[in-house]
């Protein structure tokens, strides 16, 4: 089924779905050795030949694993001096996958990896509005109203307040239980929800990624997403289910 130029090179591997417009008109990218007139160029993978640089580009076959993050844990290719990263969870995983967001390294959950770049770019986009669920155990009461102030949304500095799509709280007066989903994802966002509401986080679990479900996974195990989860994956993102396995 042929793509479009800027998904076959985010697939590829080679630039993001965003940075392939400055791949095409660079000239370092031929289709059948000819210049492509844009990014939004079909493509079959099937019949035409791509390179960069000279240099023929292929598409791995598309992988989506589902790993239960565990505390202690960097969502990052490097590891840093106190912490391990998640790829070393991922033995035999192909050099291609990326994590879908991140979780951070106190947190723990459901965590996405692809080789597909375009699908993990809208996943991770606040424009297709996928849903992410968290579940989060605290302390203490807030010392605000917690139906007011997320109805109105809570101020971030690093962008406009944050309003979740759906929660629910648990509780008594030391603590209890908060499920909580939202539509965007912003460096820590969850605790800084919880600073402004005045309660501490004992722990912080997502439970879910769109269609996929965190479910009975145990802590640092992956599996691979099944057929029903990918049909429902690309519905939500608009996209084509990939062929190729």
């Amino acid at each position: 089924m042929p793509v479009r130029l800027a998904r076959f090179l985010a697939r590829a591997g080679v630039t993001s779905r965003r940075g392939a417009a400055d791949l095409v008109q660079s000239g370092r990218v031929l289709v059948n050795g000819a210049a492509p007139t844009g990014p939004g160029d079909p493509v079959d993978a099937a019949r035409d030949r791509v390179t960069l640089d000279g240099r023929p580009l292929a598409l791995p076959d598309t992988t989506w694993l589902v790993l239960h993050k565990p505390p202690g844990y960097v969502t990052s290719r490097q590891e840093t001096g106190r912490y391990p990263t998640v790829f070393a969870l991922l033995e035999g995983a192909p050099p291609g996958l990326v994590a879908v967001g991140r979780l951070d390294v106190l947190s723990e959950g459901l965590l996405l990896f692809t080789t597909d770049g375009e699908a993990a770019n809208r996943l991770m986009h606040p424009r297709w509005q996928v849903d992410r669920t968290y579940r989060v155990a605290v302390t203490g009461r807030p010392s605000v109203a917690p139906r007011e102030v997320l109805a109105r949304g809570i101020p971030l500095e690093d962008g406009p307040p944050v309003r979740p799509a759906a929660w629910r709280f648990d509780g008594g007066p030391t603590g209890g239980e908060l499920e909580i989903t939202l539509r965007e994802g912003r460096s820590r966002v969850i605790r800084k929800m919880m600073a402004h509401l005045g309660v501490g986080v004992r722990s912080l679990v997502r439970v879910a990624y769109g269609p996929v479900l965190l479910s009975d996974l145990a802590r640092g195990a992956a599996r691979p997403l099944t057929r029903p989860e990918l049909a429902a994956l690309y519905a939500t993102l608009q996209l084509p289910v990939p062929t190729d396995g």
